[in-house]
């Protein structure tokens, strides 16, 4: 490979280029082992992993039963591909897919930004994390310690040298604690009649919407379903800072307290068609899906699919249900009841630090969207803005934000994270189109989104634009 293509010295900063200039031409890094890429998809399952599979759809299934599964396995099945192209994008010019749309118009790097912002400033996950903290420890005072873990995150984020390894090794962390209770859960709990019916629900069941479930709630399901909304969008800033493919050029965000280097978000790449980089694209892209199916769809299925037969087998039928977290300390007085206390206790451990996991995580998604957008478009000569000090002051405006939305006495964590993923899928709605653009016309023919891929981006259009209509109609008629 020619000298060209080597990757920039920890140290590196990248020369500042107009937004409209071309892109600079670099060979396309040599893919690794599969094994040494793993990492992106087990972040987003791993911060994605938590309102949905802890609350909202195990919520949905002791309301209504199994009878929903078969939207959760699509909806996963619909975020797959759209994450792969944004993957797509990414490794095949090392700039994120909200700088490629605000190159035609800074408007959408604005809205997603003002959208991401809106969709998680709301601290539902650390709400909930603390509520459960609360039943494992007999009580305390939720609105503080949330508080409390929001500061604790900001300063974790703070002092890591490289922000996306410590974000990795949490999430892996995270996902290796859910996996195991899950897998005790599988065996000691969920008996052979649900996993009957589970199977056979997800089936006959499909298209069809169980008695007491609103499409506002269908909504909220489908945006905390995996991943949703801004949350996706940032697998861009991850593969980059994982090295994936052209974001090898890249130099990773890191803290500019303990770290020396600076992410850009100003620079765009493009390879040479030829036949030996083109091969090596093959690769990267055969191994980044490989990846991502394995860690994210694999493990949000299973996830889903056994928190939502674990709240069938113990919650469905009952009438002291409500539409808060409060069935969690239900579930798991009865998991104790069932099994023993120790389990009641993994099960309210895991909650926490699954919920809390999450929280720390999205902290990182908005200031990694708005800081990559507002260095790029707006505080591109200035020599103090850097994008590690934009990152860290947009993280600790959210923490700020979200302690005074907590002390303004809005705290219940079921309406915080129905606000929070109704907007995610809106706004998965909106970049989907925007994607397809961008794949379509802003990527050389040989590596673009066409064919059979081109086709499951229009019907993830059509997927999210449906139910988002079906939630406005429902929500006229009721009110109007």
């Amino acid at each position: 490979m020619s000298s060209a293509s080597s990757t920039p010295s920890p140290s590196a900063e990248r020369p500042s280029h107009p937004a409209d200039a071309p892109p600079d031409l670099l060979d396309l890094p040599d893919p690794p082992p599969l094994r040494t890429m793993v990492g992106p998809g087990v972040v987003a399952v791993g911060i994605g992993m938590a309102a949905g599979e802890i609350i909202l759809w195990p919520y949905l299934t002791s309301i209504g039963g199994l009878g929903l599964l078969w939207l959760a396995v699509v909806t996963l099945v619909v975020q797959t591909v759209i994450n792969l192209e944004i993957e797509r994008y990414t490794l095949a010019t090392g700039q994120t897919v909200v700088a490629g749309f605000s190159r035609w118009s800074k408007a959408w790097g604005i809205l997603i930004c003002l959208a991401g912002a809106f969709q998680y400033v709301w601290p539902g996950w650390a709400t909930s994390g603390s509520t459960v903290l609360t039943y494992l420890t007999g009580g305390g005072d939720v609105t503080w310690i949330t508080v409390g873990s929001l500061v604790g995150f900001g300063v974790v984020l703070t002092v890591s040298p490289v922000v996306y390894r410590t974000i990795e090794k949490v999430e892996v962390v995270k996902v290796g604690l859910t996996l195991f209770f899950l897998a005790v859960v599988a065996v000691a709990v969920i008996g052979w009649h649900t996993w009957s019916t589970a199977g056979e629900k997800t089936v006959t069941g499909a298209g069809r919407i169980p008695d007491g479930i609103t499409f506002t709630m269908i909504l909220s399901a489908i945006g905390a379903a995996g991943a949703g909304g801004v949350h996706n969008l940032v697998l861009s800033n991850w593969i980059r800072d994982k090295g994936y493919g052209m974001g090898a050029h890249v130099p990773k965000l890191v803290s500019p307290i303990t770290g020396q280097s600076e992410a850009s978000g100003a620079d765009r790449y493009a390879f040479p068609q030829d036949e030996a980089n083109l091969a090596r694209w093959r690769v990267w892209w055969r191994r980044a899906n490989t990846e991502h199916i394995v860690s994210f769809f694999v493990v949000c299925l299973v996830t889903i699919g056994l928190m939502s037969m674990l709240a069938y087998e113990t919650l469905f039928g009952r009438d002291d249900v409500e539409n808060s977290p409060t069935f969690l300390r239900i579930q798991g007085d009865l998991l104790g009841q069932q099994v023993g206390d120790w389990l009641k206790i993994v099960f309210f451990a895991v909650a926490t630090v699954s919920l809390w996991a999450a929280s720390i995580g999205l902290l990182d998604v908005i200031g990694r969207v708005v800081s990559d957008f507002a260095k790029r478009n707006y505080l591109r000569e200035s020599a103090f803005w850097t994008e590690g000090r934009l990152y860290f002051a947009v993280v600790w405006a959210e923490v700020g934000i979200g302690s005074a939305i907590l002390l303004s006495g809005v705290n219940q964590p079921i309406v915080l994270l129905t606000i929070s993923t109704c907007t995610a899928s809106v706004v998965t709605l909106v970049y989907s189109a925007l994607l397809i653009r961008l794949n379509r016309r802003d990527l050389p023919t040989a590596v673009r989104l066409r064919g059979s891929r081109l086709g499951m981006m229009l019907l993830a259009v059509g997927f999210y634009g449906f139910f988002a209509l079906a939630m406005l109609k429902s929500q006229i008629e009721a009110n109007f």
